[in-house]
């Protein structure tokens, strides 16, 4: 199995074992200064440990000025022993490990202390940046160079250039980014000069058997004049005979909706980039690594299989699962934990600096703990119930289950999954649908569940279990209005299950994530569709990728969204905003949220008896599924 998958390949000097990469995702796991930190060097290492054939360490700055605070940096020798323990780490758990040297042009305003680079000036409304002059270039030039320098003394084993998502290289390359009028603009020559400059200072710096990688937009997506697909070959033709070995093709820019193409959200299908990959590969006649949404072991070899690419981009597979490779090697893939592209760890958590110090994943809530949770099994096992089997139940008995404890499951309903069986429903999304159905027989493996099963006071007190965790998770919010029975309405939540049948004209109150997924449903379906939010802007539940894709879907469905829609009523017409306005249809579907189940009988019961117990997940407040695993991995560590 996965014959081609687990092949070597060679590379110059450099054999990987297999062709699964780790790509230079942010974690943003780096000191303030940029520095190499322990938690940094644990993650890659137990994803080298996993089985992984290279690890790419992310986004690395090589010019300090502009280097953003807790980005990884290469920019001063200074930073060079930190590099060197990380590829030892590396090293020491069987994996190669690579670098990609990366200046952020306008992406590094997320810190407001480092200096914005852009090819030529850019009108923000009340301030102009402006463009980066002829020494700043000599200057960045000479930074990637010494930058190559550095990673050679670190240890690195091959190099990958980031010349794409609008970072500033990209940015010199795309027509429809540099306006300049000097030998650095203008015409695809000119454009190509300044990434040609940085290539040829890599290689000049790094030894002739070193690999050197580009990372590469395919195309520019709503980029009026951008990179074109045979612009694109073009130029890594010409980069090939400056010494590119191999071509890392992505799709992506910052300053459109082609943002949703860096990191993917469910709603892009997989391998959406792949035939642009294997046009290039064979216009160019490199080897070239594919990229986007390769989240399932079968489809990346089947990739390989069919000769679309040489290496595929495994990232957020290996986040969800560290041990994803490891795992195919010894044929243990009902085992696997897949990725769904819910963005909700990965690239919202990257992006909220408020609320988390660095990167998580819905599905690993380990992530950044690699060497402080060892899960070393306990002296002292504990018979634990767990009330309810959704997905934050399900973690619970998982890491209770690697503990040494004994989990027992108890679901008032006649299946394990809860609110995310019924996520998977919506159109797109039959990936959720499929990971809750993979965790709950992953987690019949290991712990005995009761379904049907509604758990009593009585029964707590009678069994005593040793400690109880609470994750009866939450139901949707009945709402009152005048006028409901005039006309049919019904919960958004049984129209996704299908319990519903629906057709003609809908109005579906509450523009969240789960009053969009219904409209999604519905209007897939063939329903003229309205959605009314009381609040001043729907989706606002959404994750920011996933909420551009939402909005492009509700476009090509032609959803009519209605934001500030306060609902006053309902009539035999429609339904009735406070406004006084009218909107006409034939049923309406609730969809204004959950509210947590009342466990308060229980929580005295156990109180009385001075029994321990957690409350997590939507049984503790409605939020989202990575709030629902992170607490239920972390109430397991506490027992």
């Amino acid at each position: 199995m996965f014959e081609h998958l687990l092949s070597p390949i060679k590379i110059r000097g450099l054999e990987l074992k297999n062709r699964i990469i780790l790509p230079a995702m942010g974690t943003r796991m780096a000191s303030e200064k940029g520095e190499i930190t322990d938690r940094l060097i644990a993650y890659h290492a137990a994803r080298a440990k996993g089985g992984c054939g290279l690890n790419i360490v992310e986004v690395t700055a090589v010019h300090r000025p502009s280097s953003p605070a807790h980005f990884v940096w290469i920019c001063e020798d200074s930073l060079i022993e930190g590099h060197k323990k990380l590829t030892d780490a590396i090293h020491e758990n069987g994996g190669k490990a690579g670098i990609q040297l990366w200046q952020g042009g306008l992406a590094v305003s997320m810190d407001p202390s480092a200096q914005i680079l852009l090819p030529s000036d850019m009108n923000l409304g009340q301030y102009t940046i402006p463009g980066i002059t002829l020494e700043q270039i000599k200057e960045i030039v000479f930074c990637y160079g010494q930058a190559a320098r550095r990673a050679v003394e670190a240890g690195y084993d091959c190099i990958e250039f980031h010349l794409a998502h609008n970072y500033l290289p990209h940015s010199f390359l795309s027509g429809g980014l540099n306006h300049r009028t000097d030998e650095y603009g203008g015409s695809f020559e000119n454009r190509c000069r300044f990434p040609l400059e940085v290539i040829d200072a890599i290689r000049n710096n790094i030894p002739e058997d070193m690999p050197l990688f580009i990372r590469i937009d395919a195309h520019d997506d709503f980029l009026e004049k951008g990179l074109t697909i045979e612009e694109v070959i073009d130029f890594c033709n010409i980069a090939k005979e400056h010494g590119v070995d191999v071509l890392d093709v992505s799709r992506g820019n910052i300053l459109t909706a082609a943002t949703i193409y860096e990191v993917p959200p469910i709603d892009v299908p997989q391998g959406f980039n792949i035939e642009n990959a294997s046009r290039i590969r064979k216009e160019t006649n490199m080897l070239t690594i594919g990229v986007g949404r390769i989240n399932h072991e079968d489809f990346a070899e089947k990739l390989l299989a069919e000769d679309k690419v040489d290496m595929v981009v495994m990232g957020r597979a290996q986040l969800a699962d560290p041990e994803l490779v490891n795992k195919l090697k010894e044929g243990r893939t009902q085992d696997i934990i897949h990725c769904i592209g819910c963005d909700q760890g990965c690239y919202d958590g990257f992006t909220d600096v408020v609320n988390r110090e660095f990167i998580t994943c819905m599905r690993n809530p380990n992530i950044g703990h690699e060497a402080e949770h060892t899960f070393t099994k306990t002296e002292n096992p504990k018979h634990v119930w767990i009330v309810g089997g959704g997905v934050g139940g399900m973690e619970a008995a998982k890491v209770l289950k690697e503990l040494g404890h004994e989990p027992e499951i108890f679901e008032a309903s006649d299946h394990l999954g809860g609110q995310f069986i019924i996520a998977g429903k919506a159109p797109g999304k039959k990936e959720m649908e499929d990971a809750t159905i993979e965790m709950a027989k992953q987690t019949e493996r290991i712990c005995k569940i009761h379904l049907n099963t509604k758990v009593t006071p009585e029964m707590i007190e009678e069994k005593k279990p040793d400690h109880v965790i609470i994750a009866t998770g939450a139901l949707p919010i009945a709402l009152r209005l005048d006028g409901e029975d005039q006309i049919h309405h019904v919960q958004a939540n049984d129209v996704l299950m299908g319990k519903e049948k629906l057709s003609g004209y809908i109005a579906i109150i509450g523009g969240g994530l789960v009053g969009l997924e219904a409209a999604d449903y519905l209007a897939t379906q063939g329903c003229k569709v309205t959605v009314l939010e009381m609040k001043d802007k729907i989706g606002a539940d959404l994750g920011s990728l996933r909420q551009i894709a939402v909005m492009m879907k509700m476009n090509q469905l032609k959803v009519e969204l209605k934001p500030s829609s306060k609902v006053n009523s309902l009539s035999k017409e429609g339904v009735v905003l406070e406004s006084g306005q009218t909107i006409p249809c034939e049923h309406v579907v609730y969809a204004v949220g959950s509210k947590s189940v009342d466990n308060s009988e229980l929580c005295s019961m156990m109180d009385k008896l001075s029994i321990p117990y957690q409350i997590i997940g939507d049984a503790k407040a409605a939020r989202r599924a990575l709030n629902a695993i992170e607490e239920g991995y972390y109430a397991a560590m506490e027992v």
